[in-house]
């Protein structure tokens, strides 16, 4: 018997917390890995028709457990590592807790991240092996989101894998100031999943969704960070316009042209209260203000009804913490629809030398059709289609650039 949307739902949200478990008290990251995969191949043959255990994490671990100690077994250590597979047999498999309460060692799916977030990997490394062991992707899964080779991405992991071994499991010491790296790499694995950086579809949902909910993972392990709840409430409202960002045929809608009728309102309200939650707790951060410009679009009946004047101050505050060229992009966008295109165009020439790719042409085109230019438009847009890897958005910028032909 196949197995099911459910159960795969229900494997998936356990994964993380089996290998948390395994790697905290047997170490071996890689066998350990190896040992949560057999199980959860073991669970999605016999869960289907046997039914789903009545706590299922723990047997999970429980059946890891025999698995990983069975390889450890087999080693040249043998005698040593059978005691040390005994002593550390994790009995608080078979106790868990009742239902809604709190497991003991709860916080070992962040544990898990920080793992994968360590700051000896770089940022693509990161990326792929949270995928892999905390969000439970196969890596072809993972390959295919990224568009690079199975081998290609089977090695990244693998050299990800190896340069965190023998890092002692747990949250690390100042682990305050490794929070930033897993909320970044989160973000732009939300980021890729909402808007592909590159091949024939725009948006990769599966992705987008995984961000969402680890995100939503670690807001639950740690409630009271406001940017953890900021970045969960900045997900959940760009999220929400999914379904009208794109036509029947998979071309982009333009955020001013989608139907609003179509967002998905429970997540506005959901991301709304955590956002005004968290700015009402102290100095906000980077996340909470992306969430509110997010919320001022989302709470807008129409484009034009849409507060620009209040976008372009929680700009100016997210600039004055993160002057990078991105945010001031689209800061540029904002002093536009303000003060007229022409002051946004103004906004533009600093960023030549510091940001790459097409979106500074295609804002530059959008400038510049606003401000009666449609000769300058029209080549702005045609440069910015050149440059871009996502068929969507290419087909976008020509088709603007193909109306100011006439």
């Amino acid at each position: 018997m196949r197995s099911t949307p459910e159960i795969e739902d229900l494997l998936r949200r356990n994964a993380p917390q089996v290998l948390g478990a395994l790697v905290r008290r047997y170490g071996h990251f890689d066998a350990a890995e190896d040992a949560v995969q057999e199980a959860l191949l073991a669970a999605a043959g016999q869960w289907p028709s046997a039914g789903a255990p009545g706590n299922p994490r723990g047997w999970l671990i429980k059946v890891a457990s025999r698995r990983l100690t069975d390889a450890l077994r087999s080693e040249e250590a043998r005698r040593q590592r059978e005691e040390r597979a005994a002593a550390l047999t994790p009995r608080d498999a078979f106790n868990a807790p009742p239902p809604g309460e709190r497991a003991p060692r709860e916080d070992d799916t962040l544990s898990l991240l920080f793992l994968c977030c360590h700051p000896d990997l770089s940022p693509s490394a990161q990326i792929a092996l949270t995928l892999r062991a905390v969000g439970g992707l196969t890596t072809a899964e993972i390959a295919r989101a990224y568009l690079v080779p199975e081998a290609t991405m089977a090695q990244r992991i693998s050299r990800a894998k190896q340069k965190v071994r023998g890092v002692r499991f747990g949250r690390p010491d100042r682990w305050e100031q490794r929070l930033p790296s897993v909320l970044q790499t989160l973000y732009l694995i939300f980021n890729e999943g909402y808007t592909a950086t590159s091949g024939t579809t725009l948006q990769r949902r599966d992705l987008a969704g995984e961000a969402v909910r680890l995100t939503r993972t670690v807001h639950r392990l740690l409630p009271d960070d406001c940017e953890v709840a900021g970045l969960l409430a900045l997900m959940l409202l760009t999220d929400a316009r999914r379904d009208a960002r794109s036509g029947p045929h998979g071309e982009l809608i333009p955020l001013d042209e989608q139907d609003r009728d179509r967002w998905d309102r429970a997540a506005i309200e959901e991301g709304v209260a955590l956002v005004t939650r968290a700015l009402s707790r102290g100095r906000p951060g980077p996340y909470q203000l992306r969430a509110a410009i997010a919320a001022v679009h989302d709470e807008a009946p129409s484009p034009a009804e849409t507060d620009w004047a209040e976008i372009l101050g929680l700009y100016d505050v997210l600039v004055g913490l993160v002057p990078g060229p991105v945010e001031r992009l689209n800061r540029a966008v904002a002093v536009a629809m303000v003060h007229g295109p022409r002051a946004g165009l103004a906004e533009l020439d600093p960023l030549e030398d510091e940001l790459t790719g097409h979106r500074l042409d295609a804002v530059r085109g959008h400038l510049l059709e606003r401000a009666g230019e449609p000769r300058a438009a029209r080549a702005a847009y045609e440069s910015a289609a050149a440059q871009t890897l996502s068929l969507p958005e290419q087909r976008y910028l020509q088709a603007r650039a193909a109306r100011l032909r006439n």
